[in-house]
């Protein structure tokens, strides 16, 4: 990924007024190589003249477009019509880096950005010199820097997150002390053996497993005791989801206070004999909208109809997914999968970015079905009913920018004995159904 500098004239433009006033730079603009410049391209902010200097670096979000600019008290002159590279910032310094501790530093000899300041955005930098600029932060950053500034949705290369962040390059679980933070990474793709696997559970947690891929794992680990003490020790836990070779953030999660964690058996990765793993309950921490560029869903897993929940500890099993309850929706959600899948559906799990929908499926590039599979008995027909209902509602809300046309459907073990249900669905805008209905959902 190309690495640019970006100059401001304060003669131009007021920056450090903007900046104080709590203002957000949303974009730059450019005159050059607008053709290079694409979404994750990374930058520095460099403000000119004899007291300016290194001042900020983020990324860019998208190519640049053509727009009118909006002059307002921060512009010391109409700027006119302009192309504007999207961007978002991800850090600032309190104080320019002034230009005198670059021009002995080899790394600048010879193709300089220096000596083209005077010409338009955004000026090219090498490797070399973008790791110059990125030591310069570690040197002048203070501890109000390291302020976290990712969106849900931001993608970033692993190592400039730990350049900015601290914490170690490598393993699944970084903890960042120096920050305040603990990073946890992900990836739908990733197996800890067979049935060990990062997701969503039917309890409305994000199950994640602990440092290790071999053995038995207990609390003997840095990494799995700072998880679960993050709360008393003030740390925050921040999810990213691995995407190539640069890693997306998810959102803030905490464990669970009632029931942070529960041991399970599994597989050794690729087979073998089984093993004991720690598997964190997290929940978000406020709601993590995601932007539109994010895709929803990752490849169907079929859920296992043959077991019962593991025991938390500590802290008791839900009693509604307990035995009965779990096996039977575990078949409702397996038979309404494959059923879609028959009709030539691409089937859907949750992914870590998304909210903990049962299945979704999608015909076509723009249509998405989002479902929650209810089982019911007599005594808990109206619970479950409810529940289902509110769930929908929350993620179509979630879902809606993310997709052309998000429909929500209730799927459920069989006809509900109140026909209320019926109205309260079709009023919601939710499409209710039961087995030997699936031709009126998988459409």
């Amino acid at each position: 990924m190309n690495a640019w500098l970006l100059t401001c004239n304060r003669k131009v433009f007021d920056l450090d007024s903007f900046r104080r006033d709590g203002r957000e730079l949303e974009a730059w603009s450019v005159v050059r190589y607008r053709r290079e410049l694409a979404d994750g391209g990374r930058f520095v902010m460099w403000i000119t003249g004899p007291k300016g200097g290194l001042i900020g670096r983020g990324r860019f979000t998208g190519p640049p477009t053509q727009q009118a600019s909006s002059p307002d008290e921060y512009w010391q002159e109409d700027p006119g019509q302009r192309w504007y590279a999207p961007l978002v910032m991800d850090e600032w310094l309190d104080e320019p880096v002034p230009r005198s501790e670059f021009t002995e530093d080899p790394r600048f000899v010879g193709a300089s950005p220096f000596r083209t300041l005077f010409a338009g955005n955004p000026h090219r930098l090498s490797d070399d010199q973008w790791e110059a600029f990125s030591e310069a932060f570690d040197q002048h950053r203070t501890a109000g820097s390291r302020e976290w500034r990712l969106r849900p949705g931001d993608t970033i290369r692993r190592g400039d997150l730990h350049d900015r962040y601290g914490g170690s390059r490598a393993g699944d679980i970084s903890t960042c002390p120096e920050s305040g933070n603990i990073l946890l990474f992900t990836s739908s793709h990733t197996d800890h053996g067979q049935g060990g696997r990062n997701g969503w559970a039917e309890d409305g947690t994000f199950r994640y497993i602990g440092e290790g891929w071999t053995g038995d794992q207990d609390l003997s680990s840095t990494n799995d005791t700072a998880v679960r003490d993050h709360a008393r020790e003030g740390l925050a836990l921040r999810l990213f989801d691995r995407v190539g070779d640069d890693v997306r953030y998810v959102g803030e999660f905490a464990v669970d206070p009632s029931t942070p964690y529960n041991y399970a058996d599994v597989s050794e990765p690729g087979g073998g004999s089984m093993r004991r793993v720690i598997q964190f309950h997290l929940v978000p921490v406020g709601i993590a909208s995601q932007p539109a560029t994010v895709p929803v869903g990752c490849e169907y897993r079929v859920a296992d109809d043959t077991v019962e929940p593991a025991a938390a500890t500590p802290g008791p099993v839900d009693a509604d997914l307990a035995t009965r309850n779990l096996s039977a929706h575990r078949r409702l959600q397996n038979h309404l999968a494959a059923a879609a899948r028959e009709r030539g559906m691409t089937v859907l799990s949750p992914g870590a970015a998304d909210p903990d929908f049962d299945l979704a499926w999608r015909k076509g590039d723009h249509d998405l079905a989002v479902c929650e599979v209810k089982s019911l008995t007599r005594t808990n027909e109206a619970r479950q009913m409810r529940l289902g209902v509110g769930q929908l509602l929350d993620y179509h809300d979630l879902l809606r920018a993310r997709a052309a046309n998000v429909r929500a459907v209730l799927w459920v073990e069989h006809e509900p004995t109140d026909s209320r249900w019926l109205g309260i669905c079709h009023r919601a805008g939710i499409e209710l159904a039961w087995p030997g209905r699936e031709a009126d959902i998988l459409t």
